[in-house]
C-alpha cells in the first residue's frame, strides 16, 4: 500500500533505477541516484526543521534543487521554492508567513540574503555534511509521514498586499496525479520539458508525473523562452514528448514565429493552462505539430493544479474552448450567489470544486476560512469545497466554459495575480491617494487619483515591491474615479474610457 509520494518515488527508482529521472542543461540524475541522495541530505535537513515545518529553498531550478524537495519530503518537512528575483518585501512577507529561522540557499546569493529576515544555510555546506549521513537515518521521520501531510507551500498573490502561501498534501498529489498520467497516457519513455518555474503548481505535474511513471524530466532554462532557437534546439535535443505549459510560453515560440527555425520531431502530448489560450495561437501549433494531441486544462492552485481538462478536436478549434469535464474524483459544480447549484446550460455561477485535490489550506491565514467552506448543497454532512471566486457555464454541450474572476484576480503571463496588491504598492507613492486596476487587452492599466506624476518614477518604486510581471504597462491619472450607485470605484467606465 502506498500512502506517500516517497513510496512511489521508490517504486519507480525500484523499476527504473539507472534510468535519468531529472535532467538540467548541465547535469542529471537516476532514479536510484535520486533517491540515495535524498534521504541523505534528509538527515542533515533533519537537524535545522522540525518535522511538519516550511523547508524554504533558494536555489535556481536545476536537478539539485530537485534533490532537496525530496530531502525535505524525506525529513517529513514540505518544500517552498523561493524566486530570488523576488524583492525583499515580497520575500520578508513570505517569510514571516511560513514562521521559518533558515532557508536552504545559493551561496551567489549571499548579498540578497543579507536583506531578509532569515538565516542562510548554503546548499554547498549541506551537501558536503550529507557525504558522511547514513541514509537509514532517514528512516523514523519517513515513518510517521501520513497522506494529509503537506508536501509543498506555493505562494500566490493576495488580495490584502501579503501573498499566501497554499499548502498541499500528499493524499491531493497522489489522487490528482494518478488520474492525470492514466488519461494522458503518460509512460515511462516520455520526455517531459518543465517550463513553469518551481513556485508554480505547473511544475507539479511535470515532477510528480515523473514520479508516477518513470518518464524523464528536463528542466529547461528560464532565458531559453527569450530565444527561441535555443529552445527548439533544446526541445529537439532531448527528444521532449510532453509538454505541460502555461499558454504564454506556448504563445512565445507561435508568436516569435519559432517553427519557420525548427519542429520538435517527437512532441505527442501538449497541454496548457494558466489563461485563455487565444485560437490564432493554438492554429499555428496545430499547424507545425499536427499529430500531438492538445488538452486545454484549467484549475486552481488550491486544488492541485487542475480540476477540469478539455481534449481539442484534430479537426476544428472552438472558439471559445470550453475548460471542458471535471477529472475523476473531483466534483466540479456552479453556485449562484445565494448557494444553490446551477445546472442549466447558459446560466453563469462560481466555479466551486469538492474531492480529495482540495488544498489543505492557507499556511497561517484566516483567509483559509473564507475560500475553504462547507458545500451549502449538501447540509447533511460535512463536505468541504473550494470556492475558486471564477466565474463559468455549462455549454449546451455539457462542457464548462470559463468566464472570468468574480472579484480583481487576473491570470497575466502564466501568473496569478490580485489586482488589489498591485493598487495597494501604486497606492504607497508619496503623490498618490488612490489606485484602480483594470485588465484589458492583455494588459494591466493603472488609473490613479492624486497628484500627476511620471510614469519611470512610479515603475522605479513598483520594482522594489513587486515581481516585473505585476507591473502595470500604463499609469492613467484622472482627477477623480466614476463611481457605482453603490459607492464602489466604476471598473466597467474606467474600462470604457480605456478603450474609447
Amino acid at each position: 500500500m502506498k500512502y506517500t509520494l516517497l513510496d512511489y518515488l521508490e517504486e519507480t527508482a525500484g523499476k527504473y533505477p539507472d534510468k535519468t529521472a531529472f535532467a538540467d542543461v548541465t547535469s542529471k540524475i537516476t532514479w536510484a541516484e535520486l533517491v540515495a541522495e535524498s534521504k541523505k541530505l534528509s538527515v542533515v535537513i533533519a537537524r535545522h526543521f522540525k518535522a511538519g515545518n516550511a523547508v524554504p529553498i533558494m536555489i535556481e531550478k536545476s536537478v539539485r534543487t530537485i534533490k532537496f524537495f525530496f530531502a525535505s519530503m524525506y525529513a517529513g518537512c514540505f518544500y517552498s521554492y523561493f524566486d530570488w528575483s523576488f524583492p525583499d518585501e515580497r520575500l520578508n512577507s513570505m517569510i514571516g508567513t511560513l514562521g521559518v529561522a533558515n532557508i536552504i540557499a545559493d551561496r551567489k546569493y549571499e548579498k540578497k540574503l543579507a536583506s531578509l529576515n532569515v538565516s542562510p544555510l548554503y546548499f554547498d555546506d549541506l551537501e558536503k555534511e550529507a557525504e558522511n549521513a547514513d541514509g537509514s537515518g532517514a528512516d523514523a521521520r519517513r515513518r510517521n509521514i501520513i497522506d494529509t501531510d503537506a508536501v509543498y507551500a506555493n505562494f500566490t498573490s493576495g488580495s490584502t498586499g501579503n501573498p499566501k502561501a497554499v499548502v498541499v498534501g500528499h493524499r491531493s498529489v497522489i489522487d490528482f496525479i494518478y488520474c492525470f498520467t492514466e488519461i494522458f497516457g503518460i509512460q515511462s519513455s516520455d520526455n517531459i520539458a518543465n517550463q513553469a518555474p518551481l513556485d508554480f503548481d505547473v511544475s507539479v505535474k511535470d515532477i510528480f508525473s515523473g514520479v508516477f511513471t518513470g518518464a524523464s524530466v528536463h528542466l529547461v532554462p528560464k532565458m531559453f523562452f527569450s530565444f527561441p532557437t535555443k529552445l527548439l534546439d533544446y526541445l529537439e535535443e532531448r527528444e521532449i514528448t510532453v509538454l505541460i505549459w502555461a499558454v504564454s510560453a506556448l504563445c512565445m515560440v507561435s508568436t516569435l514565429n519559432g517553427f519557420d527555425y525548427k519542429v520538435p520531431s517527437k512532441l505527442r502530448k501538449i497541454m496548457f493552462s494558466g489563461e485563455v489560450m487565444p485560437c490564432k495561437q493554438l492554429e499555428i501549433w496545430k499547424k507545425f505539430v499536427p499529430e500531438a494531441e492538445y488538452i486545454n486544462l484549467y484549475g486552481p492552485t488550491e486544488i492541485t493544479c487542475n480540476c477540469t481538462y478539455y481534449r481539442i478536436p484534430r479537426d476544428s478549434i472552438p472558439d471559445p474552448l470550453p475548460i471542458g469535464q471535471a477529472f475523476p474524483n473531483e466534483r466540479v459544480f456552479l453556485l449562484d450567489e445565494d448557494g444553490n447549484e446551477i445546472t442549466e446550460a447558459g446560466k453563469e455561477g462560481e466555479l466551486c470544486v469538492s474531492g480529495t485535490c482540495v488544498a489543505i489550506g492557507y499556511y497561517n491565514s484566516p483567509k483559509t476560512a473564507e475560500v475553504f467552506v462547507q458545500n451549502p448543497i449538501n447540509p447533511s454532512r460535512y463536505e468541504r469545497i473550494y470556492k475558486t471566486g471564477d466565474l463559468a457555464k455549462f455549454g449546451e454541450d455539457g462542457n464548462l466554459y470559463y468566464i472570468g474572476r468574480k472579484d480583481t484576480q487576473i491570470k497575466h503571463m502564466g501568473h496569478r495575480i490580485e489586482l488589489g496588491e498591485i493598487e495597494g504598492a501604486v497606492s504607497k507613492h508619496d503623490n498618490i491617494t488612490r489606485t484602480c486596476c483594470i485588465f484589458t487587452q492583455n494588459k494591466i492599466f493603472a488609473f490613479y487619483i492624486g497628484k500627476e506624476t511620471e510614469k519611470k518614477e512610479i515603475v522605479t518604486m513598483l520594482k522594489a515591491a513587486i515581481p516585473s510581471y505585476m507591473i502595470p504597462s500604463d499609469f492613467i491619472y484622472i482627477p477623480e474615479f466614476p463611481m457605482t450607485k453603490n459607492g464602489k470605484i466604476d471598473r466597467k467606465a474606467l474600462e470604457v474610457k480605456l478603450n474609447g
